[in-house]
């Protein structure tokens, strides 16, 4: 019998092993019991760096889509566990690299053969609006139209970007969202702590943006700790919105450095255009719009 269910044991893992989804159990007081090997690709975690650990011990960090914590007192698992409805959702969770993730997640509770709770179960599948085919992106790079550091757009590619979606828009008498993002005491971060920090930054920064940016938009690293984002058809209210989780997804994020937790935050400077403005006038606006962010404390956003 005992050889049956080891048997048994091993085939349910191998076939969870080999879903698409990243799919994890925990007990009722949330500790890790399972970590299956499409969750290792999804965060970066191997299932020996989390097992036994609690989910909400800086390992997954769920946020809300506008950047609010979950783990302590709003973890859909943990309902899950307390009222026995399952949940599905789309979350930000953490990446070992520090980005942030979108994800597809449901929950549901797990009974023993007494229909007792004794844990809950989570799968989730990866949400994140890929930039584009593989084929694409290499040939944007052989265009040089990358930041080799970041993997986001250029300058040159930002400002080719920037002359289409404002010609779209002038054609379709529209509106275009234009983000600038800075990386608040970015220089001293660099002075400190050098540039291999600093990159780890940038990094952790451009993957959190870009994961949160819809199919129709564009990020672009503008310079130095600079980044925009180009975001068609977006009023005042929606772009005051959009910008707000930007930058509690930035603060939300984290990386582990050799001499602590890495967390920075971004200054966001944010207007709408329409069809009689011209590029450099808006530029011009959203990058002082970024500044005033700034002088009035960091971390904060600006709207025009």
């Amino acid at each position: 019998m005992s050889d049956t269910l080891f048997q048994n044991d091993r085939l349910f893992r191998t076939l969870l092993d080999n879903l698409g989804e990243g799919v994890y159990f925990t007990d009722t007081r949330r500790r890790i019991q399972y970590w299956n090997k499409a969750a290792e690709r999804i965060t970066g975690y191997l299932s020996d760096e989390v097992l036994g650990r609690c989910c909400a011990d800086n390992i997954l960090m769920h946020t809300d889509f506008d950047g609010n914590p979950l783990c302590q007192s709003h973890c859909p698992l943990a309902a899950t566990m307390h009222d026995l409805t399952n949940r599905t959702g789309k979350l930000f969770l953490h990446h070992k690299a520090g980005h942030r993730v979108p994800v597809f997640v449901t929950t549901a509770p797990i009974h023993d053969e007494n229909g007792t709770v004794i844990g809950g179960l989570e799968t989730f599948h990866d949400a994140t609006t890929e930039m584009s085919a593989i084929s694409q992106v290499d040939e944007l790079k052989a265009q040089s139209l990358l930041c080799a550091v970041t993997g986001v757009g250029n300058r040159r590619y930002a400002e080719q970007m920037l002359s289409t979606k404002f010609s779209e828009m002038k054609q379709t008498d529209s509106c275009l969202g234009l983000v600038f993002m800075d990386i608040d005491r970015f220089k001293a971060l660099n002075d400190q702590y050098g540039h291999r920090i600093g990159d780890i930054a940038l990094k952790m920064v451009a993957r959190t943006l870009a994961n949160a940016m819809r199919s129709s938009d564009f990020l672009g690293r503008w310079g130095g700790e600079e980044f925009i984002a180009i975001l068609p058809n977006l009023h005042k209210p929606q772009l005051q919105t959009f910008a707000e989780r930007l930058r509690a997804l930035v603060e939300r994020s984290s990386a582990n450095i050799s001499n602590g937790t890495l967390v920075v935050t971004i200054s966001v400077g944010a207007v709408v255009a329409g069809p009689d403005d011209e590029i450099d006038s808006i530029v011009q606006r959203a990058d002082a719009l970024m500044y005033k962010s700034k002088s009035q404390g960091r971390n904060r956003v600006t709207v025009e």
